[in-house]
């Protein structure tokens, strides 16, 4: 009986589901984790009277068909790029981004990433560098002895030297997509442009269109674990009525071998 197939792919539907929940979840302490959203498409009809076709010698027609439906698929796992909530770390090469924007990133292979997490630490050539070693673009280098750095709103890296004088050593740029949820993500917080994505603009903190820097402070994971709790059960709750379809086929076709 086809009730039974349909009711299979509700059932991997919502496993790949509760899979999603699953991962927002475990990634609510990630720095600028964005949560993603299942979403799901209707499978193809049977029809076995169309609408619109004749019915009749005298040439009326169906106002309504008989269609039947085979189930659901996932259709895309979409990233839902909301901006995350700041929180103050007070360490000074922790920057956050309060709107638009990506920072970019060096990968060994010459190949540049975009991330939004701002977890900077400072290399033993004295660059700023991601959690993993790798320089931002553009390369930003501190000097060995200076009081005091300053990353302003604008993305101006300033040092106070020991003579209490100020310097400017680089600004941090940024970069932005008309498309960002086509992004890939290869993991460490980090993207890959696409076809899907678009090509990157690079702009400049504070301009039109890009986002602006809080030095001191980290952008938090945007998943809502109530929201998530949510629809797990929900998700659970629709895989239990589809395992009770198939168990009522099932039944269903047990009656039928019993009929002599």
């Amino acid at each position: 009986m086809r009730a039974m197939n349909i009711a299979a792919t509700g059932m991997q539907a919502q496993q790949t589901n509760v899979e999603v929940i699953a991962h927002n979840i475990a990634n609510v302490s990630t720095t600028a984790y964005t949560r993603r959203k299942a979403e799901f498409q209707d499978l193809l009809y049977q029809s076995s009277e169309r609408v619109g076709s004749s019915s009749s010698e005298a040439g009326t027609l169906l106002p309504v068909g008989t269609q039947v439906g085979l189930g659901v698929r996932s259709s895309a796992i979409n990233r839902i790029t909301l901006q995350g909530t700041l929180q103050e770390t007070g360490n000074v090469y922790d920057v956050a981004l309060e709107g638009r924007g990506y920072f970019g990133i060096n990968l060994p292979d010459g190949t540049v990433a975009y991330t939004r997490d701002g977890t900077f630490k400072l290399s033993n050539q004295g660059q700023i560098v991601t959690s993993d070693g790798y320089p931002v673009q553009p390369a930003i280098n501190i000097p060995v002895e200076v009081r005091d750095v300053t990353i302003n709103q604008a993305g101006e890296v300033l040092v106070t030297q020991a003579n209490g004088q100020q310097q400017n050593v680089g600004r941090l740029e940024l970069f932005t997509f008309p498309n960002e949820a086509g992004l890939e993500a290869i993991g460490g917080n980090k993207f890959l442009e696409t076809e899907a994505s678009g090509q990157p603009n690079q702009g400049l903190p504070t301009d039109p269109g890009y986002g602006k820097i809080r030095q001191y402070y980290l952008e938090a994971s945007n998943v809502n674990v109530v929201q998530e709790i949510t629809q797990l059960i929900a998700a659970q709750r629709a895989y239990e009525m589809n395992s009770k379809v198939i168990e009522a086929t099932d039944q269903m076709l047990q009656t039928t071998n019993n009929v002599r």
